[in-house]
């Protein structure tokens, strides 16, 4: 069956209901839609998120802290169910008025830092810890691979994810779109990690704990059930790489901490 071809219109409105699996929660405005008070807990540090790969981010890295035994990252955290809207409350809001997960609030700071943007967080917590981090030129390779994938896995989520695993429908164009930068990003890390431990080297850094997250779960299958269709096992360093994470006491925490 041939598709009529869509003609866009010369200003763009949304005359017709979303579809799709994030239709409830997808709008074309930003702020608050409801007043909702944030709970917060008796330790300095407040974590707000979800166990997606960008909500685990950062209690793994909290869970990496704790580990090494700096007990200054304690902390409290707290579900933000994505699917029920809860990012729109007010108190969320006026934490990260981005309505995206995760968020943070130091509340050792006077006054309470809000801190959103899972790849600030990461920076931010490893600089005030001095952990996880490196220092001199191995600092600016640790964060230029934390910076591609902030700019990468956009393409992995909300281009091969939604459409491969949300859409309504199946559509060949986008999804071959997007499984081919994929896939190409994917085959960037095989031959980094072909070369290296870690994303920086010998160390496992802030590096790691971004981009683990989303595309060592993609080869390992726990991301939008794609293994197969990606052909992971083409991908051999990745999945030494993120198996090897996977097998750390608080990778295994941090991953769990906030599961709906």
């Amino acid at each position: 069956m041939k598709h009529t071809a869509w003609i866009p219109p010369k200003v763009w409105q949304m005359d017709q209901p979303a579809t799709g699996k994030f239709a409830n929660i997808n709008r074309p405005e930003s702020g608050a839609l409801f007043e909702q008070t944030l709970p917060v807990g008796n330790h300095p540090l407040q974590l707000y998120s979800l166990g997606t790969p960008n909500g685990i981010k950062i209690s793994i890295l909290l869970e990496e802290l704790l580990e090494m035994g700096i007990e200054q990252a304690r902390y409290d955290a707290h579900l933000i169910d994505i699917m029920h809207g809860d990012q729109f409350g007010s108190g969320f809001v006026a934490v990260n008025p981005n309505s995206k997960i995760p968020a943070l609030v130091d509340r050792s700071e006077d006054p309470p830092l809000h801190l959103f943007e899972s790849g600030a967080i990461l920076l931010y917590l490893a600089e005030k810890f001095s952990a996880f981090i490196p220092t001199g030129r191995q600092r600016a390779v640790c964060l230029s691979w934390l910076f591609w994938q902030v700019g990468s896995a956009p393409y992995v989520g909300g281009g091969f994810g939604h459409f491969f695993a949300y859409a309504p429908e199946k559509m060949a164009y986008p999804i071959n779109r997007f499984t081919m930068e994929t896939k190409r990003q994917l085959d960037l890390l095989n031959k980094h990690l072909s070369q290296n431990a870690f994303i920086c080297g010998e160390d496992y850094t802030i590096a790691d704990m971004a981009i683990c997250p989303w595309y060592g779960a993609l080869v390992q299958g726990e991301l939008y059930q794609a293994a197969e269709f990606l052909d992971a096992r083409s991908y051999p360093h990745v999945l030494r790489w993120a198996d090897e994470i996977g097998a750390r006491n608080a990778v295994r925490r941090g991953k769990t901490v906030l599961r709906r």
